[in-house]
């Protein structure tokens, strides 16, 4: 007997079910299960940030979050955001600023700086510093945004 449950998620506008253990993390849902490989996996202890999804808004690590917990909450990845025809605009100006290079940490600046923009247009670079200053960047191009 297993202890998989059918378990609702709302993901990017769309209703999924998936026979799922609840104490799975919603990271391994989204990309095993669902294929959304926006965000990614890295330390697996909700420290990077490489991870980061919104929920109800919140910029959250889903490395962290058991699906169970996630109930009728509204979860919006890095592909609910934009595509690649019509990236949203927080896409578009990382994209402009070349911001990439590894790629990795970009799914959680892009999510954090959406749930930031969302709740305040027109934030201070103090406060695009503190939302940002928790994700990690694996190869180097981003310095720690706290310093200054």
């Amino acid at each position: 007997m297993t202890d998989c449950a059918p378990i609702r998620l709302h993901v990017n506008g769309c209703t999924h079910t998936l026979e799922i253990r609840a104490a799975t993390p919603l990271l391994n849902a989204l990309r095993n299960d669902l294929h959304l490989n926006g965000p990614k996996f890295g330390c697996g202890l909700g420290e990077c940030g490489a991870c980061a999804v919104l929920i109800d808004g919140e910029c959250v690590r889903a490395c962290v979050v058991p699906v169970g917990n996630v109930g009728e909450r509204q979860i919006v990845t890095l592909e609910g955001m934009g595509s690649v025809d019509r990236p949203h605009p927080i896409q578009q100006a990382f994209i402009t600023a070349q911001a990439a290079q590894c790629g990795y940490c970009l799914n959680g600046m892009i999510m954090a700086t959406k749930a930031l923009l969302d709740r305040n247009p027109s934030p201070s670079e103090y406060e695009i510093r503190q939302a940002l200053k928790y994700h990690l960047c694996r190869c180097g191009t981003h310095l720690r945004f706290s310093r200054r």
